[in-house]
Parts: structure tokens; C-alpha cells; sequence
């Protein structure tokens, strides 16, 4: 005889708890932390940012991110497994970042918009200090601006065209401005009081890198790219031309010069060359653009450009603990391994290399609809973002290429973009006349900044993290602030 059962309606519910996961912290570098841990699925990233201070057995308890198969850890870690649809059959391999100690704050509003310029503001560029600021412009002026008093300091005459590029040195102690007749003139950054022009380049000059601080303190040799196809070494006290190097065939866009004693340049010839810094031999070219390279971006970017500043601007005053200080960054931001360019094109595309080794690139990198005007590493160097006359920015990984995020919101060409010291935030600028800040951690649009009257042609995040300089056609400098 069949019994019968309970109904379906008056079944007792069991509640289910959390389910355990076994995990296991991996870092950036691939090495395995600690033992297997068996945790609640519940767990989020505080929890596990202090298991993992515990076994690291650390001084002082330092904040990190935790990744899952490339994806950041925002809450609990069901939420992840849930949307991400990962297995918790085998141990899940959480890899962790250490984070910027301090914060920088979102620019919210503009603090100055500051008037001198005639004609359209071409380059901005804070010091390593982030204390000064230099801009360049079609009136063939160089100024240099009080960021106390947000007016400016100093108006450096000189030039007899416009001021296309302008490079400090990483001491901080000399500006580099080069213009249209290929002129470059080199001024103190303390008065504004010119050192001397540097002459030799047969057409405009496009791009300026100075020797790193930690390979030369004080600062004294720098390079220059130019549309006259070469690349030239220079030395800032005698002003004299210390080597010329002539392998592309078209017009230099863009110079770096590497912590690793290696010079890069890019050109309408579609290849970028990689040149010995000491005696400007060619090492090797990387081909694979199939269009002219328009811009460079080096993962060690930020130590190179702030040398022995710390994150408040602070230096110290001996070149030789100087130098020590900026090697001990730069080692800090390289990890001990090559560092990486990354190169962006008309075609398009961005390749990676690893220069230093290989003329093989590491990654091709596709999505762009329209030419990528430039890209730039994050100052920690997890990423990179590209910005596009499609109007979009892109964020990939910085250790792989691979694509993480689409930035949309701007409604004209994307000219340039900036991150925040931290490595938290990034600004772009627009042909839309707007600036916008997009928050990495939530890939979304932060804060819209309307005030330009026109194109915005050049913007810079000072290394402080303070303040965003922008500036563009309508030949106003603004100064954007928390």
C-alpha cells in the first residue's frame, strides 16, 4: 500500500548557510602565499585583506585588491563566483596588489581659470614636485604659473613659432620647450630666465625625454624627436648636440627615454626604434603597425618622471641621496622586471612590448574604431588606457594587453588622458571642450567637467595628485582642484 507524503506546501525548508571555499593567495609575480584556507563564501575584501597582513607578518598592516581570474573583488565572494560562473570544485587562486598607501582626491570643480596665453594652449606639464606648472602655446610662449597664487610666474620669450612640446627635467631645476622651427630652448624653472636654445633640428620638433634621475643626477642630457626623421641626444650645459640617430624614414611623433639605458621612438614610418642611450646605436626595431605610431607610454612612466619626489612632492636636496632615493622608486615601480612599452597608432591598435628583450610584441591590442591618439600607463603600472578619435577610452591590463573596460561618455575625439598618482582615477580630454573623470575600481564616469569654450588640447594630473591642468583652443589654462 503506497503512503502517503507530506504535501509539497507543508514541507519544512532547510536554510542554507554559507557555503566553504578552499583558497589560495597568489601575488602579482605568480608565488604561491600561505597555506590552502578554507573560508565562508562569504567573505569579502577586508576579511581578506587582514588574513592576509596576518600571514605576510607584516609591521604595519598594508591595504590590498584581490583579483579573481583577472576581476576585482568589490564585495562578497559568492557575488563573484555567482556572476563570474567559477567553480569552487578546485582551489580558487586569489591573486593580491598591494595599494597606494595614500588616496587622491577626485578634481571636482575648476579653482582658476587663468588667462596670458594669445593664442592656443598646446602642452601642459607639471613639475616632479607638482608644484610648478609649464605651458606651452601657439603665441610661441613658454609660461611658467604660481600654483599658490593660480597666476603666472614667469613668461619665457624665445621662441619664434609655436611651442609644441614641453619637458622638466626630473631635478625639476629646467624646462625644456621645443616649437615649430625645430628650435629648443631650455630655461630655469626657478625665474624663468633662459639657459640657452639648442639648435640642429631641421623641422618641428614633436616629443622631449629627459635621462632619468636615477641614471643622472643632476639632470643633464635629454633627447628630442622631430619631423626632420631623427633623434637627437643633447647635453643641457654646453647646449651641444651629443648624437643624431637617423634610421626612420618619416616624421618622429613620440621619444621616451627607459630606466633600463634604452631610448624609444615612434614614427609615421610605422615602426618604432630602440636605441642605445650611452652611444645611440640602434638595438632593434619592432615592427607591426600598419599605420604611423602616433604615441609611447612606458609602465615605469611616473617614477621616471618624478624621480626622487615622493607622493607630496617631497625631494631631497643632495644629488647623491637623491639619485639613491629615485633608483630605490624606480626599482619599487619596475618589480624587479623589464619594463614594458606600449605603442598606439593610426591603424587603430596598440601593441606591448618588452623591448629590453624581444622584437616580439606581447600583445596586439584591438577594439579602437578610429586612430588611438595616446596612451599612458597607470602610475603603478596594473594598466593602460588609450584614448581615440572614436570618442572612447579604453582600459586594458597592463600586465597582458588584454581589454578590462570601455570608457564612453564623450561626444568628440578623445585627445589625451592622465591618471591620478594613485592609480585610482584617470582624466581625459575631448574635442567636446569637456573633462571627464572615470573611477577605475567601478569603471564608471566619476565627475563631468564642462568649462573650456572649445577643444581641449593637452591635460596633466600633477604627480602630487593636487591638481588637473588643462588646456586647449581657447587659450585658457584651467586649474581643477578637490
Amino acid at each position: 500500500m503506497a503512503v502517503a507524503s507530506e504535501p509539497p506546501a507543508k514541507r519544512s525548508k532547510v536554510e542554507e548557510g554559507p557555503a566553504n571555499v578552499i583558497l589560495q593567495f597568489e601575488s602579482e609575480t605568480g608565488d604561491l602565499t600561505g597555506p590552502l584556507l578554507d573560508v565562508p563564501d562569504t567573505v569579502t575584501p577586508q576579511q581578506l585583506e587582514v588574513l592576509l597582513n596576518n600571514l605576510l607578518q607584516q609591521g604595519d598592516p598594508l591595504p590590498y585588491a584581490f583579483f579573481l581570474q583577472d576581476h576585482e573583488l568589490a564585495g562578497e565572494l559568492s557575488t563573484h563566483l555567482k556572476k563570474q560562473q567559477v567553480s569552487i570544485e578546485a582551489a580558487l587562486r586569489v591573486v593580491y596588489r598591494p595599494q597606494a598607501l595614500f588616496r587622491v582626491r577626485p578634481v571636482t570643480r575648476c579653482t582658476a581659470s587663468m588667462p596670458g596665453h594669445a593664442e592656443a594652449v598646446l602642452a601642459v606639464a607639471f613639475s616632479p614636485s607638482g608644484k610648478q606648472l609649464a605651458s606651452g602655446s601657439g603665441d610661441t610662449s613658454l609660461r611658467l604659473w604660481d600654483l599658490g597664487t593660480q597666476t603666472s610666474e614667469h613668461t619665457c620669450q624665445g621662441h619664434k613659432n609655436w611651442v609644441l612640446a614641453v619637458s622638466w627635467s626630473p631635478d625639476g631645476c629646467v624646462v625644456a620647450s621645443a616649437d615649430m622651427d625645430g628650435v629648443i630652448w631650455l630655461w630655469h624653472s626657478s625665474d624663468g630666465s633662459p639657459i640657452g636654445c639648442c639648435k640642429g633640428h631641421r623641422k618641428w620638433v614633436t616629443s622631449l625625454a629627459w635621462e632619468p634621475a636615477h641614471a643622472a643626477l643632476p639632470s643633464r642630457r635629454f633627447c628630442s624627436g622631430s619631423k626632420d626623421t631623427t633623434v637627437r641626444v643633447w647635453d643641457a650645459i654646453t647646449r651641444q648636440c651629443l648624437f643624431s640617430m637617423s634610421s626612420h624614414t618619416m616624421a618622429i611623433t613620440c621619444v621616451a627615454w627607459g630606466g633600463e639605458g634604452l631610448l624609444y621612438s615612434s614614427a609615421r614610418d610605422c615602426s618604432i626604434n630602440v636605441w642605445d642611450a650611452q652611444d645611440g646605436k640602434l638595438v632593434r626595431s619592432l615592427p607591426g603597425h600598419g599605420h604611423w605610431v602616433n604615441t609611447l607610454a612606458l609602465s615605469t612612466e611616473h617614477a621616471l618622471r618624478s624621480g626622487a619626489h615622493d607622493e607630496h612632492g617631497l625631494s631631497l636636496a643632495e644629488p647623491d641621496e637623491a639619485k639613491r632615493v629615485a633608483k630605490e622608486r624606480y626599482a619599487a615601480a619596475s618589480k624587479g622586471q623589464p619594463e614594458k612599452l606600449v605603442s598606439g597608432s593610426d591603424d587603430n591598435t596598440l601593441y606591448m612590448w618588452q623591448p629590453s628583450t624581444s622584437k616580439k610584441s606581447l600583445a596586439r591590442m584591438t577594439g579602437h574604431m578610429q586612430l588611438v591618439n595616446q596612451v599612458q600607463f597607470s602610475p603603478d603600472g596594473r594598466w593602460v588606457a588609450s584614448a581615440s578619435f572614436d570618442k572612447a577610452i579604453k582600459l586594458w591590463n597592463g600586465a597582458d594587453g588584454s581589454f578590462v573596460a570601455n570608457f564612453r561618455g564623450h561626444v568628440g575625439a578623445v585627445y589625451q588622458v592622465a591618471w591620478s598618482s594613485d592609480s585610482r582615477l584617470l582624466v581625459s580630454g575631448s574635442k567636446d571642450s569637456t573633462l571627464k573623470v572615470w573611477d577605475i575600481k567601478t569603471r564608471k564616469l566619476k565627475l563631468d567637467l564642462p568649462g573650456h569654450a572649445d577643444e581641449i588640447f593637452a591635460v596633466d594630473w600633477s604627480p602630487d595628485g593636487s591638481a588637473v591642468a588643462s588646456g586647449g583652443k581657447d587659450k585658457i589654462l584651467k586649474l581643477w582642484r578637490h
